[in-house]
């Protein structure tokens, strides 16, 4: 039963990112104009692409690849991993976090050991142990770990 209840809470969680990232992402015609929306653009487009401890490609990602990743692809260099990546750019409050900016959280171990892409409206786009997704800073998981917000750009 309860293995029943896992399966139709991931299908869920699955179907509803899919539908939140298809949202954000408008029509065919849409071109983002300004730095922050065409990172954000290239981190949507990777909604789906599994996870791999180290990815930094298509093929897969880890975390802090991931950014790495959508931020090389725009031109802002950052460092590889999320400890590191947490020290770099400019501290933000929760409250004053903007589209772009990263988002840090505690998982696995003590410090930054997690991070992802702010989209705005307390949604952010990151790699999970199920790939590439959007999730919400309010989901308790999330919200208990969250440690910081860094602006880069």
């Amino acid at each position: 039963m309860l293995k029943k209840i896992m399966v139709a809470y991931f299908i869920c969680s699955f179907f509803a990112t899919v539908s939140y990232a298809s949202s954000i992402q408008l029509h065919e015609s849409y071109h983002p104009t300004s730095k922050v929306e065409k990172i954000t653009d290239t981190a949507l487009k990777l909604v789906g692409v599994p996870y791999k401890w180290g990815g930094v490609t298509q093929k897969g990602f880890d975390c802090s690849g991931l950014v790495w990743y959508v931020f090389d692809k725009n031109a802002v260099h950052l460092p590889r991993t999320a400890d590191v990546q947490y020290r770099v750019g400019k501290a933000i409050g929760r409250g004053s976090l903007q589209q772009g900016d990263l988002v840090f959280f505690t998982t696995y171990e003590p410090g930054a050991s997690h991070t992802g892409i702010y989209l705005g409206e307390g949604k952010f786009v990151h790699a999970s142990s199920h790939g590439v997704m959007v999730s919400n800073l309010a989901e308790s998981y999330w919200k208990t770990r969250y440690i910081g917000g860094r602006r880069i750009i």
